[in-house]
């Protein structure tokens, strides 16, 4: 249960760090009484994205080696040497324009959550829940939405320190890229990947 809890904390946070500019950005253009429905807009797009990354699991559930499923932890990887190398995409524009609209907040910032988010989310939560028993998967699913509900509040939370935000501007991108690297280490040593090709090549 341990291990899950860890794992689901790593994964959320390893795609969030970067979110949190976001959030921030978004958390400044609303009052206090429409913060609430920045949260429901999270939790909305979130919730599409990791319902996308259950299915895709569930389809490569059937393959019958789990060294076959470890392989998956390369896309982490490259993900956090494609950031390494080239850089983010910004995508204040993104928010920017999505909340003039103004017309649903909650569908704005679940439309945000998916456009910024999607593929880096889809890329960790995949082989995750790819090589979780049904127990590990509902602990990590439930360390999810607390992790979400903390990341709220300190995006929020944030727009009264910029200066802590500006270190996270700096250094996320770093941060994130070194957790997705470890991630998808994880995954090929827990699922045996490793071991398997090693011992193939000897």
């Amino acid at each position: 249960m341990q291990t899950a809890i860890l794992t689901g904390i790593t994964a959320y946070i390893s795609t969030s760090i970067d979110y949190l500019i976001i959030l921030m950005v978004i958390f400044g253009s609303v009052n206090r009484k429409e913060r609430w429905l920045v949260y429901w807009g999270d939790l909305l797009g979130t919730s599409v994205l990791v319902a996308a990354s259950l299915v895709m699991a569930f389809i490569l559930g059937f393959v019958p080696q789990e060294w076959v499923l470890g392989l998956l932890g390369i896309i982490p990887v490259l993900m956090g040497l494609r950031l390494l190398i080239n850089g983010e995409s910004d995508d204040d524009e993104v928010v920017e324009n999505q909340m003039k609209k103004r017309r649903n907040i909650i569908m704005n910032v679940a439309i945000i959550t998916i456009a910024t988010c999607g593929a880096d989310n889809i890329g960790i939560y995949v082989p995750i829940f790819a090589q979780s028993t049904a127990q590990k998967l509902t602990v990590i699913l439930i360390t999810f939405f607390f992790m979400l509900s903390l990341f709220c509040y300190v995006g929020y939370l944030l727009i009264k320190i910029p200066k802590v935000a500006e270190i996270l501007e700096r250094y996320g991108m770093y941060i994130t890229a070194v957790v997705y690297i470890g991630l998808g280490l994880y995954i090929m040593f827990e699922s045996g990947t490793v071991q398997h090709l090693v011992k193939m090549l000897g």
